[in-house]
């Protein structure tokens, strides 16, 4: 693990830093792209962003503070750690920020919301490299496969993620092999690295599928429903608490994501059946 790229006297570079940096970057570049090919204004795509970064950051933190609310009232400090972001809460502040925003220049959102799309999926896979090189507690569970990894010496030592996760309830098998917990140096799952290569896998599809004549909001409706199904098959080996029904708080959410894709998908389907038969 690597949690710190570089260290000059005061000037730290922190991995997870960098590669949140690195993934807005590559993000605001293929959006820029991909609104000179919709023919929308130039400056929008650095400004909508701008509204991803500032708001994205606002929202995983807030959100953070919620799940962690016992903790933050006996130190309220914590809202200003750098760590302790929520990417879901993230989401859903910037999106509604951009609505609002796009909504005031008379753009239409679903327009807006395809283009940004391919750009969101491969900035959170992006970002997920930061989490595995800083091992800030989002890999797995035990395995012994051959890339196993071990992230003892990551921000948050597997002990501690093992300590507060209700590991001998969902994992009765593994529990037996280590009933004394789970050593720091056992090799574990790479969550995230498996998310960077499923949000590769969706980007490709959703790049390739961005200049099909569909409805507007079609291409985001397929971003909710590919990333809900990445995030929830994800969480079946990550050690985050099951909140309803043996499921974490990130598969409720993500269940709700492919409902709610697949409905606008199904609506959004029949518009464009509606149009053709017009025509």
């Amino acid at each position: 693990m690597h949690p710190i790229i570089v260290k000059i006297g005061p000037f730290t570079v922190y991995s997870y830093g960098l590669m949140v940096g690195i993934a807005f970057i590559v993000a605001n570049y293929l959006l820029t792209k991909e609104f000179e090919r919709r023919k929308l204004a130039k400056n929008l795509s650095t400004e909508i962003t701008l509204l991803a970064i500032i708001f994205g950051i606002v929202g995983a933190k807030l959100f953070n503070l919620f799940e962690n609310w016992s903790e933050f009232l006996s130190d309220p400090l914590m809202a200003f750690s750098p760590g302790g972001l929520t990417f879901y809460g993230g989401l859903i502040l910037s999106i509604i920020a951009i609505w609002i925003y796009v909504r005031k220049k008379n753009i239409p959102f679903l327009v807006v919301a395809d283009a940004v799309s391919p750009a969101l999926i491969l900035a959170y896979g992006i970002g997920r490299i930061g989490c595995h090189l800083s091992g800030d507690g989002d890999y797995g569970i035990p395995t012994k496969l051959p890339w196993g990894t071990d992230y003892s010496h990551g921000t948050v030592p597997p002990r501690v993620m093992f300590r507060e996760f209700n590991f001998h309830k969902y994992f009765p098998d593994l529990s037996k092999q280590f009933p004394n917990g789970v050593p720091n140096n056992t090799p574990l799952h790479p969550a995230p690295i498996y998310e960077f290569i499923m949000a590769v896998i969706i980007f490709a599809i959703l790049w390739k599928l961005r200049t099909k004549e569909w409805a507007a909001g079609k291409l985001f409706m397929l971003y909710l429903i590919l990333a809900g199904i990445e995030r929830l098959l994800i969480e079946f080996i990550r050690l985050n608490p099951r909140i309803l029904l043996g499921l974490t708080e990130a598969q409720l959410i993500s269940i709700v994501m492919i409902v709610a894709g697949s409905i606008g998908w199904n609506v959004l389907g029949k518009k464009e059946k509606g149009k053709k038969l017009l025509l």
